[in-house]
Formats: structure tokens, sequence, C-alpha cells
């Protein structure tokens, strides 16, 4: 995965006070570079998200079948209303 910064292809300034001191050291990039790498980010969420969900189908039939075996009721299941005649 990528940090923050390695979104950023823009330049990052410095923000500075008029007299030329720099202004508690807060980083400053166009509106544009920013939604550009905000995009990028967005995109790659979806590919991990992907990547994830196919892995965790990959392994669901076996954790599901390995659950099935093991649990058994406890009570016998009745219907909550009695059938409509």
């Amino acid at each position: 995965m990528k940090s923050s910064a390695e979104y950023l292809a823009g330049p990052v300034f410095q923000l500075t006070y008029p007299t030329g001191e720099f202004a508690e050291s807060v980083p400053v990039v166009t509106y544009d570079d920013a939604l550009l790498a905000l995009e990028e980010a967005l995109a790659d969420a979806e590919e991990y998200k992907y990547l994830l969900l196919r892995a965790i189908r990959r392994n669901a039939p076996e954790t599901v079948a390995s659950y099935a075996t093991t649990i058994t009721p406890e009570a016998a299941v009745v219907p909550m209303y009695a059938e409509a005649a």
C-alpha cells in the first residue's frame, strides 16, 4: 500500500508567513493535485477491497463446512405463526 505522500505527483509547497518564516511546516498542494491524489487513492482502495473479498470468498466454503458439521440445535425449531387455513 502507498503512503499518503506517494499519491501526490505535483509539487508540495511549505506555507509561509508574509515575513518569509515557515508557518508550522504545513505542506500545501494545489486543489487539482489533491483531487487527483484522492481519486488514485480511492481506486487503489477499491482494488484492495476486491482482492480482500476474493480471498474471503475462496476461504469461506472451507470454514462454513467445518462449522456446519459441529453446530447442532439444542431445541426444536417451531414456526412463530400458525399457517393460515
